[in-house]
């Protein structure tokens, strides 16, 4: 039993402590991806923050593991090691070159998705006008399956994710996105692209945010409600958990260089305040999960489906691919 937990953020910065990876490690979680950056991040900083976790986890072997595939990661779970890749949550650190990909790739991005709520030329955000994939998000979308590296809807525009599940030759995931119809949030998705998702063989992993559970103080049940949703809607087999989890640390500074402006990421007009920010589920939550989806219905079975082997499923099959084991000999 393998429990994979999709998305979750540590400060964006070299020195990064990993005291919460440690955290979901000892709540029962043995593969967690890390972002690495986002749109509003420039390359100086992703690449900092790439070099940064990497040193981490190199320099406590007997603790992490930068992982490429899923045999890694049954491995590091045997071990009792923490299983580890990255993920870029927008297309901006790619430079629009679509050789940028492979290059990520090698440097333990496991997962990408293309706008991070806001357009750019590559893909929609979701908090943005409605344009669609642009001919330069078509050939990101083959590098990205090209590289064996799973294709992230989360944060994307409705149409364009259409657009980008339409294009993909491989399943495709929502890392951290939860269903709209149960909370109507620009953030969630619809069932029309959580359809278009199970229909590529991909899953839509659940989201611990409050804003997008509909709770102020989320917890394993709110959680579990969204899951149990999904599962009814296009089967238990597409269901997954990204939590989310956003992990502060006072006295690291990770703000964006530059002339960053929150209000345009979190736009005030899709319900963000500076006043009223997100809370989330904590990490041990990851222990109550088995119990609340089982009150929610599920077997033993099924509940492992969701923790994790769903997941694994995707990932062997994405990271697996014939051209990406090539790329990486």
């Amino acid at each position: 039993m393998i429990n994979w937990d999709a998305h979750a953020c540590l400060p964006q910065h070299p020195l990064a402590d990993f005291t919460p990876v440690r955290r979901l490690h000892a709540a029962g979680v043995n593969y967690v991806s890390l972002n690495v950056g986002a749109d509003m991040n420039p390359l100086s900083q992703v690449m900092s923050v790439i070099a940064g976790y990497r040193a981490t986890i190199a320099a406590d072997p007997e603790r992490y593991a930068l992982v490429s595939s899923v045999d890694d990661i049954i491995q590091a779970a045997a071990d009792g090691r923490m299983a580890i890749s990255f993920d870029l949550e927008g297309a901006l650190p790619l430079l629009e070159q679509p050789d940028m990909v492979a290059l990520y790739a090698q440097l333990g991005v496991r997962q990408i998705h293309f706008a991070y709520n806001r357009n750019n030329s590559v893909a929609d955000g979701c908090h943005d006008v409605a344009r669609g994939l642009t001919p330069l998000g078509q050939r990101m979308v083959e590098a990205v399956n090209a590289n064996g590296i799973l294709m992230d809807c989360s944060h994307t525009g409705r149409l364009c994710s259409l657009e980008i599940m339409n294009a993909s030759s491989q399943p495709v995931i929502f890392s951290h996105a939860n269903p709209y119809t149960l909370v109507q949030h620009g953030r969630n998705i619809t069932d029309e692209q959580i359809r278009a998702c199970a229909a590529t063989g991909g899953v839509v992993c659940v989201s611990g945010l409050s804003f997008f559970l509909g709770s102020e103080q989320p917890d394993a049940n709110d959680v579990a409600r969204h899951v149990a949703y999904l599962a009814d809607l296009v089967g238990v087999k597409h269901v997954g958990i990204g939590l989310d989890i956003c992990f502060q640390q006072p006295g690291l500074d990770d703000t964006p260089p530059g002339d960053f402006d929150p209000s345009h990421w979190w736009p005030a007009s899709a319900g963000y305040s500076a006043d009223k920010p997100p809370t989330f589920t904590p990490p041990e939550v990851w222990r109550e999960l088995p119990s609340a989806l089982r009150r929610a219905g599920m077997n033993d079975i099924e509940a492992e489906l969701v923790l994790g082997r769903n997941m694994m499923r995707v990932a062997q099959q994405v990271w697996g691919a014939p051209e990406a084991l090539a790329k990486a000999a």
